[in-house]
């Protein structure tokens, strides 16, 4: 069984074109299951999606939006996607790994959190609430959908760029919520290909722990 993990840099892609690479990769891991686990590192054109849910009103009636609206096949609320975001999308057969969703969830969080650690950002868990925080501001987003133990979406992690279409909607359906970026917490700029790179680089570095339960932080 092949464990490699395979990162790709796409650059800036529509959503909907992003959504029929893993939608192809899946396919390809279902039918031969010694194919490589893979992350795929990109940034998108702006769009707003939503998960399988039948409340609709973190959407706030839709009609509203600058943006098209995705409805997809992850778990979660509406959020929002675009420049300056950097989306981080595994795909990979869970069933290498224990099929348990809820570790894989908790492995994504604290890859970013490490990740903004070695930006100086001390950022955490909020107990209840899936994705990462800074105090009580939401800096990235985590929504994922399972098919055969095989996952897609994955993580939003605000970079740089402009904010303000999460004012549309009611981000991730947490009243009130604030969003942040790394560029607005440390005051400084930053590039999205660089953290894709750093991004990268960590990911290599913790996908055993994955693997191997005793290692993997499940707490804040």
């Amino acid at each position: 069984m092949n464990l490699d993990l395979r990162v790709r840099w796409l650059g800036r892609m529509n959503f909907a074109d992003a959504l029929a690479l893993q939608e192809e990769i899946v396919a390809q891991k279902r039918a031969d299951a010694s194919s490589p686990d893979e992350l795929l590192l990109l940034e998108h054109e702006p769009v707003y999606t939503i998960g399988r849910t039948p409340d609709q009103s973190s959407l706030l009636g839709a009609s509203h939006l600058p943006y098209p609206l995705f409805p997809i096949n992850r778990g979660g609320q509406a959020t929002y996607h675009g420049p300056g975001q950097l989306m981080g999308y595994p795909i990979v057969d869970l069933r290498r790994y224990g099929q348990d969703l809820h570790r894989y969830l908790r492995w994504l969080e604290q890859l970013l959190i490490d990740l903004l650690a070695e930006y100086d950002i001390a950022a955490a868990r909020r107990e209840g609430l899936t994705g990462v925080w800074i105090e009580n501001r939401k800096i990235a987003s985590i929504g994922v959908g399972v098919r055969h133990w095989i996952t897609m979406h994955g993580f939003a992690l605000n970079v740089c760029g402009d904010l303000t279409p999460f004012d549309k909607i009611i981000p991730c359906g947490i009243s009130n919520v604030t969003m942040t970026s790394m560029e607005r917490e440390l005051k400084k700029e930053f590039s999205v290909v660089d953290v894709a790179r750093s991004a990268e680089t960590l990911a290599f570095q913790r996908i055993s722990n994955l693997r191997i339960d005793q290692t993997v932080q499940t707490t804040a």
